[in-house]
């Protein structure tokens, strides 16, 4: 078996492979594969198992995840994204489309492997039961992300024609959900622990990941006690799920150095001379070597950045604007670019990236359509040195890690009235420590504050610690705060008039009737009028 990072041959082997029925009586070809022989082998059925992995996630769908939240701004194009992100979005909107299309793509390739598996000769019963484990798992996590975005959506669990799929109507997103932890269940059980891996099955599913799968579906349902239930299990019984625990370095862990680190309990795998991804080539500093600037963080998130001392920035009357990067969260470093960061060039040395306006440098800010920054900062998180000219990539996109478990596991006990000393050092102060604070006032748990503080304090550590990771935006759905996160005018840096106000850009609009779920897409309600009513805002 090879390592799931080879799945790009499935692409054009799957071109000539023909899944449909054939009379037995009829003379086989011999230079294609048919139903009938493709299902003969047993490397044929885990190239199909290459494919679902191919088509669970990938580097574009978190980059793009990342852009509907608060933490980033594209300023090159009206992308999609954006659009959404403006309130002007319609039902044929081409993001509604592509990820409906994209989900519903792997969950034929889950279902025809599932219907087919079983002919397949010579494979031992043992590694059967973990492909079909790994498949179900695929097969819950596409059905996650589509609940997750359009609530209701039409589900079935084995393949179906594409007639059938025009007369499908949607079912109802409790009973969605309730397969997906059905599911995630299932596969904790067959799948192996993260111990029973090695070489080049290192990047498969594990019982690790199907737990902590199941504690982020939970988590997205606001259950706390089964977020701690989960999340309890996969911190006290590492003998069962495989030993995880906080990588040593912050920033290390997102470097192809550190790969299938003591934290990644999944990761979606790229190669650097089969199958990469190039976000930074429009995203790093031009002195570097992108070509353009065409996403960078916002003011909003580097202001999200506590102080070294614990408290953040309207709390600390010694916190100057003007100098605003000195004594920050270590994680701010690790995670943005701002004026006077250390960045390494491709041949290993490292410059000084000059933003401020005058600094006379190709990645100094001139204005919002320029070629430089829009915002005055450019992304760090998942920079590759080892990256192409052209910025393609091989860096693997981490999905879960454990440092989310500890944050989950500390946001659901809150929840639960649980939280005391003992919760948060094994939470936030343990990934407060990693991250390089040392003062009391970030470390020692902080008894009497406010519930609204507290839950304040849990929720902006998650954006801390997981910013440009593609989960910000989830997190504002489930906790029904989008008008606080996404409305209003959002901002870059103090560099405009002079160095004297901050970059003023685009004036987002968050409809709470509408916008917690996306639109049934335009070319979806042409093809089947079964889907409506579609979600409310609308129309039909």
């Amino acid at each position: 078996m090879k390592h799931r990072k080879m799945i790009w041959v499935i692409t054009s082997f799957f071109v000539v492979i023909t899944l449909t029925n054939c009379n037995k009586m009829d003379l086989q070809p011999t230079d294609q594969y048919t139903d009938e022989n493709f299902w003969l082998s047993a490397a044929n059925a885990d190239l199909m198992v290459n494919m679902a992995y191919n088509q669970m996630y990938s580097a574009d769908k978190m980059w793009d995840d990342e852009a509907l939240s608060d933490n980033v701004f594209e300023g090159r194009s009206n992308t999609a994204q954006r659009v959404i992100r403006n309130g002007n979005a319609d039902p044929s909107l081409g993001r509604f489309a592509s990820e409906w299309e994209a989900a519903y793509g792997g969950l034929k390739t889950c279902h025809i492997y599932l219907d087919n598996i079983d002919r397949v000769p010579n494979i031992p019963a043992s590694v059967k039961e973990q492909r079909k484990a790994e498949i179900r798992f695929i097969r819950a996590f596409l059905y996650f992300r589509l609940v997750n975005f359009y609530g209701n959506v039409p589900f079935f669990t084995e393949d179906i024609s594409l007639s059938e799929s025009r007369t499908l109507a949607r079912t109802d997103k409790a009973t969605v959900m309730a397969f997906i932890h059905q599911e995630f269940d299932a596969a904790m059980q067959l799948l192996p622990s993260k111990g029973n891996l090695s070489g080049a099955d290192k990047a498969r599913v594990t019982k690790g990941a199907a737990c902590a799968m199941q504690a982020r579906a939970y988590l997205y349902e606001n259950n706390w006690q089964m977020v701690a239930t989960y999340t309890d299990s996969l911190i006290n019984h590492q003998d069962k799920f495989g030993s995880y625990s906080l990588f040593p370095n912050y920033a290390g862990l997102f470097t192809v150095a550190n790969e299938y680190n003591s934290e990644v309990i999944l990761d979606y795998g790229y190669l650097i001379d089969k199958k990469t991804w190039s976000k930074y080539y429009d995203a790093a500093p031009l002195s570097v070597g992108a070509r353009l600037n065409a996403y960078a963080p916002l003011q909003e998130l580097v202001d999200s950045y506590i102080l070294l001392n614990g408290k953040t920035i309207d709390e600390d009357p010694s916190y100057n604007e003007n100098n605003s990067y000195v004594n920050r969260d270590p994680r701010l470093a690790a995670t943005v670019i701002y004026d006077g960061s250390q960045l390494q060039k491709p041949d290993g040395s490292m410059t000084t990236i000059r933003i401020r306006p005058g600094s006379g440098t190709p990645d100094t800010y001139v204005n919002a359509s320029s070629n430089s920054t829009a915002t005055g900062y450019y992304m760090k998180k998942y920079y590759d040195v080892q990256a192409n000219a052209t910025f393609q990539s091989g860096l693997n996109i981490i999905m879960i890690r454990y440092a989310d478990v500890l944050l989950m596991n500390a946001e659901a006990k809150f929840e639960l009235g649980m939280m005391d000393a003992s919760v948060w050092n094994q939470t936030i102060r343990a990934i407060r420590s990693r991250a390089g604070f040392t003062d009391a006032g970030a470390l020692d748990y902080p008894a009497g504050l406010p519930t609204a503080q507290m839950r304040r304090l849990i929720r902006n550590e998650r954006r801390s610690e997981l910013a440009l990771e593609g989960l910000r935006y989830f997190d504002i759905v489930r906790w029904k705060a989008g008008p606080e996160f996404l409305s209003g005018t959002v901002h870059g840096a103090k560099f405009a008039n002079n160095n004297t106000s901050y970059i003023v850009l685009d004036t987002r609009k968050f409809d709470e009737g509408r916008d917690y779920l996306w639109s049934v897409p335009r070319s979806e309600i042409d093809l089947n009028n079964n889907l409506l009513p579609n979600n409310s805002g609308y129309g039909n």
